[in-house]
């Protein structure tokens, strides 16, 4: 995990996402202004002032861009525009105006692997073998034994090559058969990708978080066999030009790989690829680790992480706004963690993973939601919480899909928990429902409990933003004796932190070897390197000096 840091202070500033904290929305379900049933940039500007307080520093928006919405908006039809149910430029443009306002930087997904089969392009390219759309996708006479197999929705789809009656031929989806990919070894589509993220970027976006990586770079040509290009010169090519556009813009990958196959994303040494990516088998772990009351399978998985360029980060999250995918565990694990967090067939999905939020799954335990949105924040890498878990938002298994941990933002107990004036029946998707529904958690009840996770949240968010030498030091594991606690130290600038955690619903005793005395920064008092932790208890420690 270790690698050799010595970050000259200038810099900080402009690799900003190295200890920043992002907030993951989707407009469409954030605030509806106008009680039509589905959030809007307007409605996402009235709110701004929430997540401001709340002290994120940068907001990724999920897909916002004209769409059939088929795939809650990761099938597009026009990379330069926004969903009419989601407003209009202009408004937009006003939300980002007032985020800036704010302090807060903003992102967005952007898909590059695929579009919606009702995109102009396809239209295009279905109706005419000569036209020069034609090779913006991937066609077949028939598809090839050694071509692609990892689909990635087994179930609802059983190939990923369809036969389309108009075009004659079979045409590549990884996802859903109305979600054709594009050819990314075709240049023309590198340049149009291009000029869309160019666009956005001139509208003030900060970067982007990069739809399903892996599938796109593996170049794909026209005969739907792999080709022996090198296979990430389009990840350098679309950081230089991004980074040519917008000098300190971010490109923030999905790249759900084993380890040893995620350094070459980062890029070499300068990293020149992706400048963050999601630790997928943390993640994973993170579960495991939580069911077996055991620090071991975490503390695992961060020593299999390669060491990577002083400019890059980890993406590090609890929950996000697809399924918990399990596929990285064994068979063994995956199922342990299945029958503590989702002992029913429903709240399962692609047989790999499940569609619960997190204090679901807990039950609403506040001493383990504490624990795990306190490795959030202190283990390596940059935070990302998805909307409404500050609040310890539930689900709604009801909806279809992924869509359960999707609901509406929960804004007070009214009805629709003030999402929409809207008939309830009217809305894109229902609220969350049961204990962890609107009429029981939401933001205008916690925001006057000093108690409340909502304010518990918004310390530690500050707490995190104070606390640099996360962001930017060397992280270490610490050997402790008691295998439910998870020991990390940071070194930064002549600086310290151990962050200590324990798993366990029972007391533990600890001493932290090679540390003076320490401040326990959530308390704001001296202690000794000798601790004793509560069951689910923490720490965060700056070395006295």
């Amino acid at each position: 995990m270790a690698a050799d840091r010595h970050v000259p202070l200038a810099v900080t500033s402009d690799l900003w996402w190295k200890n920043a904290i992002v907030y993951c929305l989707d407009v469409e379900t954030f605030q509806d202004s106008d009680g039509d049933g589905v959030g809007d940039f307007r409605g996402l500007t009235e709110r701004i002032d929430h997540l401001a307080g709340l002290g994120v520093s940068c907001l990724w928006l999920m897909p916002f861009f004209p769409t059939p919405d088929l795939d809650d908006g990761y099938d597009v039809t026009d990379y330069y525009g926004v969903d009419p149910r989601l407003g209009t430029l202009g408004d937009f443009v006003e939300f980002v105006r007032t985020a800036r306002d704010r302090g807060l930087r903003v992102i967005a997904d952007f898909i590059v692997n695929h579009t919606s089969d009702r995109h102009p392009w396809f239209q295009a390219a279905r109706a005419d073998r000569d036209s020069p759309y034609r090779d913006y996708y991937v066609w077949v006479d028939e598809p090839p034994e050694d071509g692609p197999t990892d689909l990635v929705f087994p179930g609802p789809e059983t190939s990923m090559w369809r036969y389309d009656e108009e075009a004659g031929q079979h045409y590549l989806h990884r996802f859903y058969r109305h979600q054709p990919d594009l050819n990314a070894a075709n240049p023309r589509v590198r340049q149009e990708i291009a000029r869309a993220m160019g666009f956005w970027l001139e509208l003030g976006l900060s970067g982007f978080r990069i739809d399903a990586v892996p599938y796109f770079v593996e170049e794909l040509g026209a005969s739907g066999e792999t080709t022996d290009q090198d296979s990430h010169a389009y990840l350098r090519d679309m950081h230089a030009f991004v980074t040519r556009r917008r000098g300190d813009a971010v490109l923030v990958g999905e790249v759900n790989l084993p380890p040893d196959e995620l350094r070459t994303y980062f890029g070499d040494d300068e990293g020149e690829k992706l400048d963050m990516l999601f630790d997928f088998v943390g993640n994973q772990a993170l579960y495991l680790a939580l069911v077996r009351e055991d620090a071991g399978p975490l503390a695992r998985a961060l020593s299999t992480l390669p060491r990577i360029p002083d400019r890059n980060q980890w993406a590090r999250f609890v929950r996000n706004h697809d399924e918990l995918t399990l596929d990285k565990l064994s068979d063994e694990e995956r199922q342990e963690v299945f029958v503590a967090f989702a002992p029913d067939e429903e709240m399962r999905i692609f047989g790999r993973g499940i569609r619960r939020r997190l204090p679901s799954m807990l039950g609403g335990d506040r001493e383990r939601l504490e624990l795990a949105y306190s490795l959030l924040f202190s283990l390596p890498g940059t935070p990302v919480l998805l909307y409404g878990e500050e609040i310890g938002m539930g689900d709604n298994l009801a909806a279809r899909g992924r869509m359960s941990v999707r609901t509406p933002m929960q804004w007070t107990d009214e009805r629709s928990g003030g999402f929409s004036t809207a008939d309830p029946a009217d809305l894109c998707v229902p609220t969350a429902d049961g204990e962890r529904g609107p009429e029981h958690v939401n933001v205008a009840a916690q925001e006057h409990d000093a108690e409340s996770l909502l304010n518990w949240t918004t310390r530690i968010v500050r707490l995190r933003r104070e606390t640099p030498e996360i962001g930017w030091g060397d992280p270490a594991l610490v050997s402790v004796d008691d295998d439910a606690v998870l020991a990390l130290r940071y070194e930064w600038r002549g600086r310290t932190v151990v962050c200590v955690h324990n798993f366990a619903g029972r007391e533990a005793r600890i001493s932290l070897p090679d540390v003076g005395e320490l401040v326990d920064v959530l308390a704001g008092r001296r202690t000794s390197p000798d601790l004793e932790l509560e069951p689910y208890g923490y720490r965060w420690l700056r070395e006295a000096g």
